[in-house]
C-alpha cells in the first residue's frame, strides 16, 4: 500500500481489533464505527482515473475509526479469501486538503483473509460483499496532543472499489518436476515424514550464492516484493548442525521476502510457486561473522514454495 495507507492501516488494525463489532457470520458490506459524522459527506463523479470531489462539514472529528458505504456500485460482490483492488484519495479532515491520490496510478491491493478478519473486522466487513463500484469512506481518528501542540486532525480516506480476483493456492507440498542438481552440492534425501534432510560432507565453501532448483513448479514467478509461505529447513553448511525447521513447529512459516536475510532475498526471486529450493549461502548474504542464535558462518537451506502474494 501507498505511504500514507502503510501509516494508517497498521495503528487502525489496532483500534479495531481492540474495540470492533465482531466480525458476522456471513458478512455483508457495513457500516461502521461513528457514521452519523459522514451524514454531510457528498461525492462527485470527476470521471475515470481522477479521483472524486469530496464535500464534508468541517472540521470533521470522529471518536472511532469509521466505516461508511458512500455509494454502492453495480458489480459483482466481493467475497472473502479475495483480494480486493481499490484507489484512494485521502483528505484531512480540518480543511479538507488532499493528503494522497492514488486514482492516477495503479490499483492499490488487500488480501481479505483471516488475519485481516481477526486484526480489522470494521474493514473486513466494510469490503466482504460490498459491490464493485461502490465507494466507501473511512475516517480514522487524529493522533492524540501531545506537550504544546494540538491534536492531530482526522483523516479521510474515500475508497473506490475496482476489481477482485481469488487469492493465490496455497500449496501442501511442492509440485513440480524433478531436477537433478550438479555434483558438489550438500545432499537431500526425504526422510519417511516427507521431511528434507541435508548433508554437508565434504562440501566446500560457496564463493557466491548457489540457488539450485530440486523440484521446479509450475507456478508463478516469485517476485522479491512477494510475501512467501513457505516450509524450510537451515542447517550450518561446517557441521551440518540444524538450526531451524518449519516442519518441526508443524506449522509453515509467511513473510516479506524483503525482510529477510540477502541470501533469501536473491536466491527466491525468481523462483517459482511449488519450487523445492537449495539455498548453499555465503556468510556475507546470512548473518556475518557472529552469527545468529546457533546459525553460524555459511548455511544451506531446504525451502518449499508454497505461495505467493503480492505485499
Amino acid at each position: 500500500m501507498r505511504r500514507l495507507l502503510a501509516i494508517l492501516i497498521p495503528g487502525l488494525l489496532l483500534l479495531t481489533a481492540c474495540g470492533g463489532s465482531p466480525a458476522a457470520p456471513e458478512p455483508t458490506s457495513q457500516s461502521a464505527g461513528d457514521v452519523s459524522k459522514l451524514d454531510s459527506l457528498k461525492l462527485s463523479d470527476n470521471g475515470e482515473k481522477k479521483a472524486p470531489g469530496v464535500e464534508f462539514s468541517k472540521p470533521l472529528e470522529v471518536s472511532e475509526p469509521t466505516v461508511k458505504v458512500v455509494t454502492e456500485g453495480t458489480g459483482d460482490r466481493v467475497k472473502a479469501n479475495q483480494i480486493a483492488e481499490f484507489s484512494y484519495v485521502a483528505v484531512d479532515g480540518k480543511e479538507g486538503k488532499t493528503l494522497e491520490d492514488t486514482f492516477a496510478g495503479d490499483a492499490e491491493p488487500v488480501e481479505l483473509n483471516d488475519e485481516l478478519k481477526q486484526g480489522s473486522p470494521l474493514i473486513y466487513n466494510a469490503f466482504v460483499g460490498a459491490k464493485l463500484g461502490s465507494s466507501l469512506a473511512l475516517a480514522v481518528p487524529g493522533s492524540a496532543p501531545q506537550a504544546g501542540a494540538e491534536a492531530g486532525p482526522t483523516q479521510l480516506i474515500i475508497i473506490k472499489l475496482l476489481s477482485a480476483k481469488d487469492a493465490p493456492k496455497v500449496l501442501e507440498k511442492p509440485e513440480g518436476e524433478d531436477v537433478t542438481p550438479p555434483a558438489g552440492l550438500p545432499g537431500v534425501k526425504v526422510n519417511d515424514k516427507g521431511i528434507p534432510e541435508i548433508s554437508v560432507d565434504g562440501v566446500a565453501a560457496p564463493t557466491e550464492l548457489i540457488a539450485q532448483d530440486l523440484i521446479k513448479g509450475s507456478g508463478p514467478e516469485v517476485k522479491e516484493s512477494d510475501t512467501l509461505t513457505v516450509n524450510y529447513v537451515g542447517v550450518n553448511l561446517v557441521g551440518g548442525e540444524k538450526f531451524d525447521s518449519s516442519y518441526d513447529r508443524g506449522k509453515t512459516a509467511t513473510f516479506a521476502l524483503t525482510g529477510v536475510i540477502k541470501g533469501w532475498t536473491q536466491g527466491l526471486t525468481g523462483k517459482t510457486v511449488g519450487s523445492r529450493v537449495l539455498l548453499v549461502i555465503p556468510k556475507d548474504l546470512a548473518y556475518g561473522d557472529a552469527g545468529q542464535g546457533t546459525a553460524k558462518g555459511d548455511l544451506v537451506f531446504v525451502v518449499d514454495i508454497l505461495g505467493a502474494r503480492q505485499a
